[in-house]
């Protein structure tokens, strides 16, 4: 995603949908990689329970990789987690954070 930092910020409060139009959670923070000056992911809190509840403790919120978001808009729409979660041995399994 290229663009000013001004324009990164708004990421920030957004809604996060599957694009089975699934609430997945809100973005929080947003993860950079600064050597390719490229976003790497989108760390999110006030997750959907039904996604998150067995896997993510009550505070704690994920951090999903940038190359599963699809289009940014008003929301925004990444791959279907609920089938990339009843995966966890695949390598791109979202990752817990603090």
């Amino acid at each position: 995603m290229e663009g000013t930092p001004e324009e990164l910020t708004t990421l920030v409060g957004r809604e996060v949908y599957s694009n089975n139009g699934v609430f997945v959670g809100e973005v929080d923070d947003i993860r950079l990689d600064l050597n390719r000056q490229a976003v790497t992911g989108l760390a999110l809190s006030r997750l959907n329970d039904e996604l998150f509840q067995s896997r993510v403790e009550p505070g704690k919120g994920v951090l999903i990789p940038y190359r599963w978001v699809r289009a940014v808009g008003d929301v925004i729409l990444i791959n279907d987690v609920v089938e990339r979660l009843k995966r966890p041995d695949e390598e791109e399994e979202s990752t817990l954070v603090a």
